[in-house]
């Protein structure tokens, strides 16, 4: 026959099981004899030793057991509330001291709303079940127009798409970049207390990028280390018509260098050849061409370590041409949700 266990005793049984072993272990009993006698273990009598020398026997009373009384769950009307509301608007908009929507703002959300307390992972559970991930949130700028962005995705690309489809043109998306050989991306394991060190140069360096994709997944690209000019750009437009067959309509951004008087005036000498539209002012996330640009930042300039600018060159070149044969990976950028619509 085997002793009951102490826990499945009832909390007043415990209580006096504790306040007995904490008496003997104030008279003259050790607490390994202690936990011998009442049948628990030695960790539990210098919890138990812990707790009263800090509390008294206060510290050591029977606590009610069970969950808590009061609401702890949400109605489905409830819950349909939450969702709209981490949807639809932002933390300080319910007057919330956060910018983001994480688990601690949707919890005072809940406590505010409907006096349901709940603990963080409980509601980290419900947000799965709502459909809710944790996520990198995307920088957008203040200054962008809202009525520009859908009178782009709703009137003014979807012309460009139709002529360009009856003039039997090729679309492309254009964009810069410019890279730092201290650009540093990704984690990695090491020891708790000891970061990992990445050997390289303590030189700063640095080149840039011009490129194009399209949605069949071409890519166009030059790589270079002087500044970003009217001629620098011009003599990217002379290699990318060269290497299209039909006419060309390249799609950038508002860039000073691309509404130069110099690349108006090339562009009309050229005008048989390829035609320039502009995205909407601070909407780079409108761009595919992006896509290929943290590409390269991630897998080309910040998982490598180049000694100098040529090597850093050298191995962007590299990247961007490996990525060139395969264009399945330039189609996979058209699938970012902020893109997908120029997919077709």
């Amino acid at each position: 026959m085997t002793d009951k266990d102490a826990r499945s005793l009832s909390p007043k049984a415990q209580e006096a099981i504790r306040h007995r072993a904490v008496k003997a272990v104030c008279g003259d009993m050790t607490q390994t004899e202690a936990a011998s006698r009442f049948g628990v273990a030695r960790g539990t009598v210098a919890r138990w030793m812990m707790a009263y020398r800090q509390g008294g026997k206060a510290a050591i009373a029977a606590r009610k057991q069970g969950r808590p009384k009061g609401p702890c769950r949400l109605k489905g009307w409830q819950a349909s509330v939450i969702v709209r509301a981490i949807t639809d608007r932002t933390p300080d908009q319910f007057r919330l001291p956060f910018a983001l929507w994480t688990r601690e703002a949707v919890r005072d959300l809940i406590a505010m709303k409907y006096d349901v307390k709940v603990s963080l992972m409980t509601v980290g559970r419900w947000l799965r079940r709502w459909g809710f991930t944790p996520q990198k949130p995307v920088r957008r700028a203040f200054e962008q127009d809202r009525l520009a962005v859908e009178h782009w995705l709703k009137v003014k690309y979807p012309i460009i798409r139709k002529e360009a489809k009856r003039e039997g043109a090729q679309i492309h998306w254009g964009d810069e970049m410019g890279m730092r050989s201290d650009h540093q991306t990704g984690l990695c394991y090491g020891r708790k207390g000891q970061t990992p060190v990445i050997p390289g140069t303590g030189q700063r360096f640095g080149c840039n990028m011009i490129s194009t994709v399209t949605n069949r997944g071409v890519l166009r690209f030059m790589v270079f280390h002087k500044r970003f000019t009217t001629d620098v750009f011009i003599k990217f437009l002379k290699r990318l018509v060269r290497s299209v067959e039909c006419r060309v309509y390249l799609i950038v951004d508002g860039h000073p260098v691309h509404k130069a008087r110099k690349v108006k005036k090339w562009l009309k000498e050229n005008d048989k050849k390829i035609r320039m539209f502009f995205l909407p002012p601070y909407s780079p996330q409108l761009n595919p061409d992006e896509m290929l640009n943290n590409d390269v930042k991630a897998n080309a300039v910040g998982r490598r370590r180049a000694s100098n600018r040529e090597e850093l060159m050298s191995d962007v070149r590299g990247y961007l041409r490996g990525t060139q044969k395969q264009p399945e990976i330039v189609q996979n950028y058209f699938k970012a949700p902020e893109v997908r619509y120029a997919m077709a």
